[in-house]
Protein backbone atom coordinates (compact mmCIF):
# COMPACT_ATOMS: atom_id res chain seq x y z
CA UNK A 1 0.00 0.00 0.00
CA UNK A 2 1.20 3.18 -0.62
CA UNK A 3 2.04 6.33 1.52
CA UNK A 4 -0.82 8.82 1.97
CA UNK A 5 0.72 11.34 0.17
CA UNK A 6 2.28 9.19 -2.54
CA UNK A 7 -1.72 8.19 -3.27
CA UNK A 8 -3.01 11.72 -2.82
CA UNK A 9 -0.05 13.02 -5.51
CA UNK A 10 -0.65 10.54 -7.93
CA UNK A 11 -4.37 10.71 -7.40
CA UNK A 12 -3.69 14.36 -8.49
CA UNK A 13 -2.00 13.67 -11.59
CA UNK A 14 -5.08 11.45 -12.79
CA UNK A 15 -7.95 10.64 -10.62
CA UNK A 16 -7.86 6.47 -10.15
CA UNK A 17 -4.15 6.63 -9.62
CA UNK A 18 -3.92 6.47 -6.11
CA UNK A 19 -6.22 3.87 -5.93
CA UNK A 20 -4.37 1.49 -8.30
CA UNK A 21 -1.88 2.61 -5.75
CA UNK A 22 -3.31 1.28 -2.50
CA UNK A 23 -4.72 -1.84 -4.33
CA UNK A 24 -8.35 -0.94 -4.89
CA UNK A 25 -8.12 -1.81 -8.56
CA UNK A 26 -11.94 -1.94 -9.70
CA UNK A 27 -12.50 1.49 -7.63
CA UNK A 28 -9.45 2.59 -9.74
CA UNK A 29 -10.39 1.64 -12.99
CA UNK A 30 -13.49 3.12 -12.24
CA UNK A 31 -12.43 6.83 -11.30
CA UNK A 32 -10.06 6.46 -14.61
CA UNK A 33 -12.77 5.95 -16.67
CA UNK A 34 -15.52 8.23 -15.01
CA UNK A 35 -12.66 11.28 -15.39
CA UNK A 36 -11.98 9.65 -18.86
CA UNK A 37 -15.62 10.17 -20.00
CA UNK A 38 -16.08 13.38 -18.15
CA UNK A 39 -12.62 14.93 -19.74
CA UNK A 40 -13.88 13.93 -23.29
CA UNK A 41 -17.44 15.32 -22.38
CA UNK A 42 -15.86 18.56 -21.40
CA UNK A 43 -13.50 18.85 -23.93
CA UNK A 44 -11.54 19.29 -20.88
CA UNK A 45 -8.19 18.52 -22.50
CA UNK A 46 -8.54 21.63 -25.28
CA UNK A 47 -9.65 23.76 -22.70
CA UNK A 48 -6.00 22.94 -20.79
CA UNK A 49 -4.14 24.09 -24.63
CA UNK A 50 -6.09 26.87 -25.21
CA UNK A 51 -5.33 27.93 -21.41
CA UNK A 52 -1.67 27.52 -21.14
CA UNK A 53 -1.46 29.11 -24.45
CA UNK A 54 -2.99 32.00 -23.75
CA UNK A 55 -6.14 31.47 -25.79
CA UNK A 56 -9.25 32.07 -22.89
CA UNK A 57 -11.86 33.31 -25.12
CA UNK A 58 -11.35 29.54 -27.15
CA UNK A 59 -11.14 28.08 -24.12
CA UNK A 60 -14.15 29.37 -22.85
CA UNK A 61 -16.15 28.69 -26.49
CA UNK A 62 -14.70 25.10 -26.51
CA UNK A 63 -15.47 23.75 -22.64
CA UNK A 64 -18.97 22.01 -22.30
CA UNK A 65 -19.90 23.69 -19.16
CA UNK A 66 -22.59 20.86 -18.31
CA UNK A 67 -19.90 18.37 -18.11
CA UNK A 68 -17.07 20.40 -16.65
CA UNK A 69 -18.93 21.07 -13.93
CA UNK A 70 -18.83 17.29 -12.63
CA UNK A 71 -15.19 17.45 -12.58
CA UNK A 72 -14.30 18.92 -9.58
CA UNK A 73 -16.33 16.79 -7.51
CA UNK A 74 -14.68 13.37 -8.91
CA UNK A 75 -11.55 15.10 -9.33
CA UNK A 76 -11.16 16.48 -5.30
CA UNK A 77 -13.39 13.07 -4.54
CA UNK A 78 -10.79 10.91 -5.56
CA UNK A 79 -8.03 12.42 -4.32
CA UNK A 80 -9.50 11.82 -0.69
CA UNK A 81 -10.70 8.51 -1.53
CA UNK A 82 -6.77 7.17 -2.14
CA UNK A 83 -5.54 9.81 0.78
CA UNK A 84 -8.27 7.98 3.34
CA UNK A 85 -7.15 4.65 2.00
CA UNK A 86 -3.84 4.86 2.34
CA UNK A 87 -4.47 5.63 5.91
CA UNK A 88 -4.15 9.43 5.66
CA UNK A 89 -6.98 11.65 6.97
CA UNK A 90 -7.29 10.12 10.80
CA UNK A 91 -7.80 12.99 12.47
CA UNK A 92 -11.60 14.19 12.44
CA UNK A 93 -12.90 15.86 9.46
CA UNK A 94 -9.72 15.50 7.57
CA UNK A 95 -12.07 15.43 4.67
CA UNK A 96 -13.28 19.05 5.03
CA UNK A 97 -10.56 20.77 2.66
CA UNK A 98 -11.25 18.19 -0.26
CA UNK A 99 -14.82 18.81 0.05
CA UNK A 100 -14.96 22.80 -0.02
CA UNK A 101 -12.03 22.95 -2.53
CA UNK A 102 -14.68 20.89 -4.86
CA UNK A 103 -17.23 23.31 -3.80
CA UNK A 104 -15.15 26.62 -4.59
CA UNK A 105 -13.74 24.62 -7.70
CA UNK A 106 -17.47 24.10 -9.08
CA UNK A 107 -18.45 27.95 -8.21
CA UNK A 108 -15.34 28.75 -10.24
CA UNK A 109 -15.88 26.93 -13.32
CA UNK A 110 -19.76 28.69 -13.11
CA UNK A 111 -17.82 32.08 -12.76
CA UNK A 112 -15.45 31.92 -15.12
CA UNK A 113 -16.89 33.01 -18.21
CA UNK A 114 -17.50 36.30 -17.14
CA UNK A 115 -15.69 37.17 -13.51
CA UNK A 116 -12.34 39.03 -14.19
CA UNK A 117 -9.29 39.92 -12.38
CA UNK A 118 -7.65 43.08 -12.83
CA UNK A 119 -9.74 42.89 -16.05
CA UNK A 120 -8.34 39.68 -17.13
CA UNK A 121 -10.21 37.00 -17.85
CA UNK A 122 -8.75 33.73 -16.43
CA UNK A 123 -11.20 31.29 -18.38
CA UNK A 124 -12.81 27.95 -17.50
CA UNK A 125 -9.13 26.40 -15.83
CA UNK A 126 -7.49 29.05 -14.35
CA UNK A 127 -9.99 30.82 -12.22
CA UNK A 128 -11.50 28.04 -11.04
CA UNK A 129 -7.69 26.74 -9.80
CA UNK A 130 -7.48 29.75 -8.37
CA UNK A 131 -10.51 29.16 -6.49
CA UNK A 132 -8.74 26.06 -4.95
CA UNK A 133 -7.19 28.31 -2.44
CA UNK A 134 -10.65 29.81 -0.81
CA UNK A 135 -11.69 26.31 -0.49
CA UNK A 136 -8.73 24.79 0.82
CA UNK A 137 -8.54 27.94 3.49
CA UNK A 138 -12.00 27.37 4.18
CA UNK A 139 -12.29 23.47 5.07
CA UNK A 140 -8.88 24.02 6.91
CA UNK A 141 -10.00 26.71 9.14
CA UNK A 142 -13.41 24.59 9.56
CA UNK A 143 -12.01 21.66 10.53
CA UNK A 144 -9.81 23.53 13.04
CA UNK A 145 -12.54 24.82 14.87
CA UNK A 146 -14.81 21.54 14.66
CA UNK A 147 -11.35 19.58 16.06
CA UNK A 148 -10.98 22.31 18.57
CA UNK A 149 -14.44 21.98 19.95
CA UNK A 150 -13.99 18.30 20.46
CA UNK A 151 -10.85 18.55 21.83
Amino acid sequence: MAKPTEALFWSIALPGFGQLLNGKVIKGIVFILMETVINIQAHFNQVILFSFQGKIDKAVVQADYQWLMFYPCLYFFAMWDAFKDAGGGRRGFSYLPFVFSAYFVTVGIMFSTKMTIHGVLLGPMWLPMLFTLPGLACGFLLKAMLNKRND
